[in-house]
């Protein structure tokens, strides 16, 4: 007879590549990206995979993925937000009047001033917040339908903007608000290297303290040669990353009057990369944050097990209610965010910045992985799934595919996703 209290024989250790425990959606989703590249590179004669473009690239992802994102939380809680774009028209609004008009003519601040910019995104953040809450307020305490607060505030919020402004297009923005644009404001070579190498030192540090999170409470854990295996690869991209964005020189007479401006000479033969944009360091904190809150906070564990079974979570104590006005609060802070990204990018504000940026967010959330279904979702997979989006409509802008059939593309490329996200459940049996 077997004892009952015998333990349960240990499970056998991987080996080989089952060892390095990577997740085979990312994978799927890396390898969709690389497919993409590579074909839009053969298709345009060896002009997408070049510094130049995947410069432009970050850059244009950097609003969307931003609040991707936060739709990640607002899709897991099982509700959709259809108003994105429009909040950060909203935004975008505010943030350039009070840089025109606000500090200038009602502060006597004169142009330049070190007060505009930050004055300018404190207000935007919290239109942001505001709008944010007052939709989560009719979602949870008067049992709205997201789908329908959200509609009415797509409609509601764009014309808001439009008014704000006049219908006018506003600009130049503050130069110091510029410099969260990407082209506009870049860490430079050296920096750059600077960040890259921090953020590798910060990847193995927390790869280290997991496996020894793992050992302290008798978890089984990946081979050591697994661990620097998974180490190399996250430091790998990394400094390929960073090296990529430098190989992105400064044109020639960029750095001429630069040199010029401060009274010297420029060496001959002398370049300089670009380096990694501000709107990208931007975009890093936002993730690792919301990876933080998603995974390390009480907020965040309320958000997946309201998610998983809202009945539950609602018996359970948690207040469901204000969770939901928090968490579109939250939408509506990141879509502040990428209104700074969006129209410092585009150096002014304009009435149809972040149209259709709704569909493409809802997009990248769902092709990174977020279950419709609520409860399942990943930061990192929505930023890759928005990446995934930018590449399709910058490769087919590069080889001149027509607008019209560039939204087909995406729609279908939308819908498959989804199909494949059932399939990939169902095989794996993962939860609905």
């Amino acid at each position: 007879m077997t004892d009952a209290t015998q333990a349960p024989p240990a499970a056998a250790p991987k080996t080989g590549l089952a060892a390095l425990e990577i997740d085979t959606r990312l994978l799927g989703m890396i390898g969709a990206f690389v497919l993409i590249a590579l074909a839009f590179h053969l298709a345009s004669d060896g002009r997408f995979v070049t510094p130049r473009n995947l410069f432009n690239l970050t850059i244009q992802t950097a609003s969307v993925a931003i609040m991707a994102t936060g739709m990640v939380f607002i899709i897991v809680m099982r509700h959709i937000d259809l108003s994105v774009g429009s909040v950060l028209a909203t935004c975008s609004a505010v943030m350039a009047m009070v840089q025109t008009v606000v500090v200038p003519d009602w502060l006597g601040a004169g142009l330049g001033s070190p007060l505009i910019a930050p004055i300018a995104i404190a207000f935007g953040l919290a239109a942001g917040a505001a709008i944010g809450a007052f939709h989560g307020w009719l979602i949870g305490y008067l049992t709205i339908p997201a789908f329908i607060v959200t509609l009415g505030g797509l409609l509601i919020w764009r014309n808001v903007a439009w008014y704000l402004t006049n219908g006018q297009t506003i600009g130049p923005l503050d130069q110091t608000f510029q410099l969260f644009g990407g082209i506009n404001g870049t860490l430079g070579t050296t920096w750059s290297w600077i960040l890259g190498l921090i953020a590798s030192v910060a990847a193995i540090a927390a790869l280290w303290s997991a496996r020894r999170n793992k050992v302290a409470h008798n978890f089984p854990v990946k081979p050591l040669w697994a661990e620097g295996a998974v180490a190399a690869i996250v430091v790998g991209g990394i400094l390929g990353f960073v090296a990529l964005l430098n190989a992105y020189s400064v044109p020639e007479r960029v750095l001429e009057r630069r040199f010029e401006a401060e009274g010297l000479t420029m060496p001959a033969g002398y370049s300089e990369g670009y380096g990694v944009p501000i709107s990208i360091v931007l975009l890093i904190a936002v993730a690792i944050v919301m990876t933080v809150i998603a995974k390390r906070t009480r907020f965040g564990r309320y958000i997946f097990a309201t998610g998983g079974n809202p009945d539950a979570a609602e018996l359970s104590g948690i207040d469901t209610r204000m969770l939901t006005v928090k968490v579109f609060a939250l939408m509506g802070i990141l879509c502040a965010i990428s209104a700074v990204v969006a129209s410092a990018r585009l150096t002014n504000h304009s009435n149809d910045i972040g149209i259709l940026d709704e569909l493409r967010v809802i997009a990248a959330a769902v092709i990174g992985g977020t279950a419709l279904k609520g409860g399942v979702g990943t930061i990192y997979g929505a930023i890759i799934g928005a990446l995934i989006m930018q590449s399709l409509q910058s490769g087919m802008a590069m080889v001149g595919v027509d607008a019209p059939l560039q939204n087909i593309v995406v729609g279908a490329v939308l819908v498959a996703a989804v199909l494949i996200d059932i399939w990939y459940r169902k095989r794996t049996g993962a939860r609905d």
